[in-house]
């Protein structure tokens, strides 16, 4: 498929329709050797990646559910099940963690829009390999204790779970915005 024929027809695939097999570890190399070619603006490299596979993924869901429990200890049941299967579908889970410079000359702001455009990066390198992908925050990406546990030091934050693996089953397209209709242009 042509490059642009591959951006058309990008779409994320449900974490939950995602099993193995995921990149294996020459997959993962190469993934990761894309994805660090987004733009970096003082070439600061402000983003690292936590793989989070095999039992790694059950301990950090019972460890989100926990935490979810002390949260909100009247939390329904199906809330909590849901926490603690949160990284259990994909067999490969990669934090995204940013890790910003404050006080540099480059913007933390557009330290941070690096890190997002790490994680897309990331999502198209592994449909180039074949791979369904999600990126995913929900509470887990906020949450202080999550980040203590995911060893975070203080200038450093999650943006994102990027669930890897094979989807399951075909994903449908999802209707998308008209780009024209979303474009402007300025007067002189």
């Amino acid at each position: 498929m042509d490059p642009l024929s591959a951006l058309r027809h990008r779409r994320s695939t449900p974490s939950r329709l995602l099993g193995p097999p995921g990149p294996d570890a020459a997959q993962l190399r190469e993934l990761l050797e894309c994805t660090v070619r987004v733009p970096d603006h003082g070439k600061l490299a402000p983003w690292r990646f936590i793989a989070i596979a095999g039992e790694a993924r059950t301990a950090l869901g019972e460890f989100v559910a926990a935490r979810g429990l002390e949260r909100d200890p009247g939390a329904a049941p199906a809330v909590i099940e849901k926490d603690r299967a949160r990284f259990s579908h994909a067999p490969l889970v990669l934090a995204v963690i940013a890790r910003l410079l404050p006080g540099h000359k480059v913007p933390e702001q557009e330290q941070l829009l690096s890190g997002g455009a790490l994680c897309f990066q990331l999502l198209l390198a592994a449909d180039a390999l074949g791979f369904g992908g999600q990126w995913l925050t929900g509470w887990p990406a906020y949450d202080p204790s999550v980040s203590t546990r995911l060893g975070l030091a203080g200038n450093e934050r999650v943006l994102g779970f990027l669930h890897l693996g094979t989807a399951r089953e075909p994903v449908p397209e999802r209707e998308r915005p008209d780009a024209m209709s979303l474009l402007t242009e300025l007067a002189p």
